[in-house]
């Protein structure tokens, strides 16, 4: 499926159609391949090109060194954040909660963090490992406000444990 303009993304069923889509791709493309780097890229690029409501699209990864504190991964968009303290904002909310996160509008979240101010919404999911250990969280901001929804969360959601807790 070509890429979508979000004004012809309006209800659940054409977004499960792209997400349906970008399952496919990635199962493909993923295959086999046990590099969390790769993978992460991989769905960041894939994602960040089906749709169009996505701004910024990647992962923040649990800092191995730094206890409780995630670090800027492969990403899609602009400059990221580089560091995110677990609790702080909405990427630090769900890696202390393991809980995804739906936000339809960024400057109403409490302790939200402008990594860019064009970013208006966001969806933020855990990302696990096999055993169920977190290893990153997703995270998708918008420029338009309400972009995401339970349609996106499912199949993020989804995605990301078809992809790294195989």
């Amino acid at each position: 499926m070509p890429k979508q303009d979000r004004s012809t993304i309006v209800n659940s069923d054409q977004k499960n159609a792209l997400y349906a889509d970008a399952m496919k791709e990635l199962a493909s493309i993923t295959e086999g391949e046990t590099n969390v780097t790769a993978l992460m890229a991989t769905v960041s690029c894939v994602l960040a090109e089906k749709f169009d409501y996505y701004f910024w699209t990647g992962f923040y990864i649990v800092d191995p060194v730094k206890e409780n504190e995630l670090v800027v991964g492969p990403y899609q968009g602009t400059l990221g954040c580089l560091r995110i303290p677990f609790g702080r904002g909405v990427c630090g909310t769900v890696a202390s909660s393991l809980k995804s996160c739906v936000v339809e509008d960024v400057h109403a979240f409490p302790g939200h963090i402008a990594c860019d101010s064009r970013s208006n919404s966001e969806i933020v999911v855990p990302v696990l490992d096999r055993q169920g250990a977190l290893i990153a969280v997703f995270d998708v901001d918008s420029v338009q406000t309400g972009s995401f929804d339970e349609t996106d969360q499912k199949a993020l959601e989804t995605i990301m444990a078809q992809v790294f807790a195989r």
